[in-house]
């Protein structure tokens, strides 16, 4: 952002709640040697490789002064092992957003591997919920979800147990020199969030990857391709959520690893 002209401009009314958000996400097992070549030392995968993508349609954003935008992110499970602390939670890979405000923010401040997609606002047929992103025309991405019921108690508690200690999003924020040759700032970061589920079905998810040409996508077609690439091993039940989310959370505020 241009430092120059001082530091964003702030409200009473701004926040880090999100009021009005609406999810798919969609996971699965996959391999975890052929994943564990895009996390950076010192992450690891975590011992159950599971990759998560996750659609949100984000409405009357706070700190947007009640706008919204849409994002799509991947992120797979992972350890982070660094020299004084040890995290287990998730590695962002990359995430698509179809606004420029939270992406410079995301990157510039968290670290976040963002990048830009139009990213369709979900659809509702007969009981099927589905988006698709796309970027120069060329759509890369359809997932969807169908078969929704209501979580059982057990469905519900086997959730929780499973992100106890695990509640800790990370990535890594990259920034090359001028000229993109050598390091200018590699920091390993965590960005934790508060969500509030009001309403959650469970259902069958799935994504089909579309992998493009360098002249459909000259930016990103290497991302999708890799993306497409990892194998599925086993479908895990996808979650259809609306609720609310905030990102500034006093006793967890994003930070650096180390």
């Amino acid at each position: 952002m241009p430092a120059h002209f001082g530091p964003r401009p702030s409200s009473p009314k701004s926040s880090g709640w999100y009021r009005d958000v609406t999810s798919m996400t969609l996971s699965y097992i996959t391999d975890a040697d052929q994943v564990a070549r895009f996390l950076p030392a010192p992450y690891e995968v975590a011992e159950l490789p599971i990759v998560t993508i996750t659609y949100a349609r984000n409405r009357d954003v706070d700190w947007l002064a009640g706008h919204g935008y849409n994002l799509v992110a991947v992120s797979v499970s992972a350890r982070f092992v660094g020299e004084h602390e040890q995290l287990d939670g998730t590695y962002c890979l990359v995430m698509w957003e179809n606004m420029a405000d939270p992406i410079l923010t995301g990157r510039e401040l968290q670290g976040i591997p963002k990048v830009f997609a139009e990213i369709e606002d979900h659809r509702i047929e007969d009981g099927r919920w589905s988006t698709q992103a796309s970027h120069f025309g060329h759509t890369f991405l359809e997932m969807s979800v169908d078969g929704l019921r209501e979580p059982t108690a057990e469905e519900i508690a086997a959730s929780e147990a499973a992100k106890a200690g695990r509640d800790n999003p990370m990535a890594w924020r990259y920034l090359p020199n001028v000229g993109g040759f050598g390091i200018a700032a590699s920091q390993f970061t965590t960005f934790p969030s508060e969500n509030i589920i009001e309403e959650a079905w469970v259902g069958e998810g799935r994504v089909d990857w579309q992998i493009p040409t360098w002249e459909q996508n000259p930016t990103q077609c290497h991302i999708v391709s890799a993306l497409a690439a990892l194998p599925v091993v086993t479908w895990l039940p996808a979650v259809v959520a609306r609720g609310s989310t905030n990102l500034i959370v006093p006793q967890r505020l994003p930070r650096e690893i180390r």
